[in-house]
């Protein structure tokens, strides 16, 4: 095996059961069918792709912050830390929060960023500076759809966690606004930039497991405790979402590395989708057995089941299974396996060895038996982790990802280059969040998974699977 970067052969070919009220708040415009072809609003005015469209040259990128809890506030010093980029602003409708982030970015001797905060209207006052470039979201989901969009007509590049936005009528009007000021947004998926999911990808795009048929994602994680604690999710905002809807609240994790790897959105497209859910027992039970009868989660009737399975079609015949779990207890798992006619790769499987996973293929394996992953993953390792996976062990969280998304973020805009994930995956990953609850209050029927791309899905264009680059000298 060569340690050699080499060009794909595929990169060469081509640069509670739902109510309608539930169904209205994540986006009721859904066919009734997958037979029913999904419906591309046109484009209005001015309005044109944002395929390949690069972004301007940034000599350094500043960056602001909306969100200073948890995840936004460990963010923020990761993007203070990435060579070129700096922040400038940071956010939080808790203004202490705001001062917290700027002293914390000062003791680690970056310059003091502005802080606004106070309100549920302050962000707005951080999309009119004109040393923001980038606008990074960090705040509860309800709220991502419409910091997104402003952010997009104040005329800022955007980055939002996951997801976008939750109904399917916001994830247009998320792609339209997109097109319409010419600004990027995208999807701030991490575990894409995973090192297996990114060696996964190169096997995949090499053709190491044939045709690749089918893959399985999922976001499997005991949150219970996080849950109902009072002080890691703000007003206990995730987990209200589960007194909602039935719905997969969170797919993306372990859909997006599979999706990459299978072309969707460049050479294929996701067209159905069919939901099952088990029944909600998992949060009520933990309530039953842990939580003070005096809490106020008492109050509350959860309405989400506990593991709900998305079965993905796509237009080339393959099939992606996602699930979502946060509610049972189990180890932590996002899946991450990949299969073909040639072999099969399975992640987080619990084999003990440095690359972790187990894999299959012929004709290097026979009889039957599962294979280390390690010597594959040596060979197979993206230029990204090559290149910075030792600082991004010293920078980000998430075993050093984070750091490697924002590390390439921010040398994208410095170069001048097209986005890994753009507004159309950004769209595609998140709408299993609405369909899912369109699917499920149709007795589990498949429903039609909109072409975001407005039809140029069918041309094979780089994404995750970028050739190495430099990250400019800074200025």
């Amino acid at each position: 095996m060569s340690d050699s970067f080499s060009v794909s052969r595929r990169s060469l070919m081509g640069g509670a059961v739902a109510t309608g009220a539930a169904l209205t708040g994540f986006g009721a415009a859904v066919p009734a069918a997958a037979e029913a072809a999904p419906v591309a609003p046109r484009r209005g005015p001015g309005q044109k792709s944002m395929v390949r469209t690069p972004f301007d040259v940034h000599r350094t990128v500043r960056v602001g912050v909306i969100g200073l809890g948890n995840r936004g506030s460990g963010m923020a010093l990761g993007w203070a830390a990435v060579p070129g980029c700096a922040v400038t602003a940071v956010c939080d409708v808790r203004r202490e929060r705001a001062k917290r982030t700027a002293d914390r970015l000062v003791s680690e001797g970056r310059p003091r960023p502005a802080e606004t905060g106070g309100s549920p209207a302050a962000f707005r006052e951080l999309l009119k500076r004109d040393d923001v470039d980038l606008v990074y979201i960090a705040t509860p989901w309800e709220f991502h759809f419409a910091q997104g969009r402003a952010a997009l007509l104040a005329g800022k590049h955007v980055m939002v966690e996951l997801p976008v936005a939750t109904g399917l009528n916001e994830l247009w009007e998320l792609v339209d606004t997109s097109e319409r000021t010419r600004r990027h947004l995208m999807l701030a998926e991490n575990c894409s930039y995973g090192r297996n999911e990114l060696a996964m990808l190169r096997m995949a795009h090499e053709g190491l497991f044939g045709d690749v048929t089918n893959g399985h994602g999922g976001y499997l994680h005991d949150l219970r405790a996080l849950l109902f604690s009072d002080t890691y999710y703000t007003d206990a905002w995730r987990r209200l979402w589960h007194t909602r809807s039935t719905a997969s609240l969170y797919p993306m994790h372990g859909l997006a590395p599979i999706a990459a790897a299978m072309d969707v959105n460049r050479g294929d497209r996701m067209t159905a989708l069919r939901a099952t859910a088990t029944e909600p027992r998992g949060l009520a039970d933990y309530r039953a057995r842990f939580v003070d009868r005096s809490h106020p989660s008492w109050k509350e009737t959860y309405v989400n089941g506990d593991l709900v399975t998305c079965m993905i079609d796509t237009a080339k015949g393959r099939v992606i299974r996602a699930e979502h779990d946060v509610s049972s207890p189990r180890p932590y798992s996002r899946i991450n396996s990949l299969a073909g006619s040639r072999g099969i790769f399975e992640d987080y499987a619990g084999v003990a060895s440095a690359g972790g996973g187990r894999i299959y293929l012929e004709p290097d394996h026979t009889g039957h038996a599962w294979r280390d992953f390690a010597p594959y993953r040596e060979e197979f390792d993206h230029w990204l982790w090559k290149k910075v996976g030792d600082d991004a062990a010293n920078n980000g969280g998430h075993g050093g990802m984070d750091y490697v998304l924002q590390w390439r973020t921010v040398q994208l805009m410095r170069t001048g280059a097209v986005p890994d994930i753009d507004v159309y995956d950004a769209a595609a990953w998140c709408a299993p969040v609405p369909l899912s609850v369109a699917s499920l209050a149709a007795g589990g029927r498949p429903v039609a998974v909109p072409d975001f791309t407005r039809g140029e899905w069918v041309n094979l264009r780089t994404g995750l699977d970028s050739r190495p680059s430099d990250m400019p000298p800074a200025a």
